[in-house]
């Protein structure tokens, strides 16, 4: 009896083991996902939260704690260049001539000369040479077309006057800065 009782019980048995097996896979099914689902929404929330963090304190660092990255250079930091200040030289007239184009253009320059400050030397011999200035300024202007003494020339026309008078009529002293008080080129 043993046997059949042992028989019937796992008949009977197994026919329960059956259907609650059937029943733990179907529950076991939908359980396994949801801890699954619960824990990539975790690893995502975390993730988020720990990006969030990571991004908040590395853009503090950097922007030094929310001040502004331009820096405005103080006027008397020793970065900032000082423009070097010159003794002016106005004792020129004003000098009148035309141009060298077809049709006559002409040209009124009143310019000034700069020299440094130290240089004990350039008054006198600027004053020495005020007549050899004076024609050379009415024959440069006078061997330049109109289209060369536009204002956007004006750079490039200083420069010129400055390596002449410095290399052709000047011995001792350098001109550094040359400026027009008046450059008009008018058509005749």
């Amino acid at each position: 009896m043993g046997d059949a009782e042992n028989g019937d019980l796992g008949e009977d048995g197994g026919e329960e083991l059956d259907a609650s097996s059937s029943k733990k896979k179907k529950a076991a099914g939908l359980a396994a996902l949801l801890p699954n689902l619960l824990k990539f929404l975790a690893i995502g929330l975390g993730a988020l939260v720990f990006i969030a963090t990571v991004s908040i304190f590395t853009y503090n660092i950097l922007s030094k704690g929310g001040k502004g990255q331009t820096a405005v250079a103080e006027p008397a930091s020793p970065y900032t260049g000082v423009r070097p200040q010159y003794q002016i030289f106005s004792s020129l007239d004003p000098v009148r001539t035309r141009t060298k184009d077809a049709t006559s253009y002409s040209v009124v320059v009143d310019m000034v000369i700069g020299y440094d400050l130290n240089d004990k030397n350039a008054q006198a011999e600027l004053t020495g040479r005020l007549y050899e200035l004076q024609d050379f300024v009415r024959s440069f202007f006078s061997g330049k077309y109109a289209s060369e003494l536009q204002p956007e020339n004006e750079g490039r026309l200083k420069q010129e006057i400055l390596e002449a008078i410095n290399t052709r009529i000047l011995d001792s002293s350098t001109v550094k800065i040359i400026l027009f008080r008046q450059l008009d080129v008018m058509e005749m």
